[in-house]
């Protein structure tokens, strides 16, 4: 088996060497560890659910992997949103799908504009912080099927028994609609779980 010289690739090279090993690894995420970032979820709303009841939090599963997932992500940065989420694994693939239509068609892909990203990336953490909140009141419950990463976790577990979970349906076809059109526009504008990790981001700089 031939070698591959990295030292001597060509940037364009590099480029696609780079693409494909991201493609590798988030396809492996999403057929062994799909539900990790449910999980690592989980974890936030069973926390704020124990804080608002002054109840003793234990080291759940959920627990588990949220404490894991962060602190990877204070040493590493963000790798587990770039190559380890399912949810974002797919997102990038529909969006893969729409850029090479768009070349066939010879058709300019949409962008947003860099004023609004800097006012739209602040919607996760406003809905992280209502989540939150939620928990805490235990009013969360009241939710229940309107999340699209529950969705997302019941078909890919192949558990079609969505009856109660209409707007959540509803929300991950659209996410999906609007991230196939712009690369991680629902990932990084309203992706409440996301902005966990990008909390823990922050403190890479201490390992650096």
């Amino acid at each position: 088996m031939k070698k591959i010289d990295v030292k001597n690739l060509s940037k364009k090279q590099k480029k696609q060497l780079n693409t494909w090993l991201r493609a590798v690894i988030q396809l492996l995420y999403f057929l062994f560890l799909p539900s990790a970032f449910t999980a690592a979820f989980g974890g936030v709303k069973y926390m704020f659910t124990q804080i608002g009841v002054e109840a003793k939090i234990e080291l759940t599963s959920f627990v588990a992997v949220l404490l894991v997932l962060c602190a990877y992500t204070i040493v590493f940065g963000r790798f587990f949103c770039g190559f380890a989420c399912a949810f974002g694994s797919l997102g990038d693939a529909l969006h893969a799908i729409y850029l090479k239509i768009c070349k066939k068609l010879k058709k300019k892909p949409v962008s947003l504009k860099k004023e609004w990203e800097q006012w739209l990336i602040l919607l996760k953490y406003v809905l992280l912080a209502g989540i939150v909140l939620a928990c805490f009141f235990g009013v969360y419950g009241n939710a229940r099927g309107t999340s699209p990463w529950d969705v997302f976790s019941m078909i890919h577990a192949g558990n079609f028994r969505l009856s109660g979970y209409k707007i959540g349906i509803a929300v991950l076809i659209s996410s999906y609609d609007w991230n196939g059109i712009h690369r991680t526009l629902f990932l990084s504008f309203l992706l409440s779980d996301g902005s966990n990790f990008f909390f823990a981001s922050d403190f890479t700089v201490l390992f650096s």
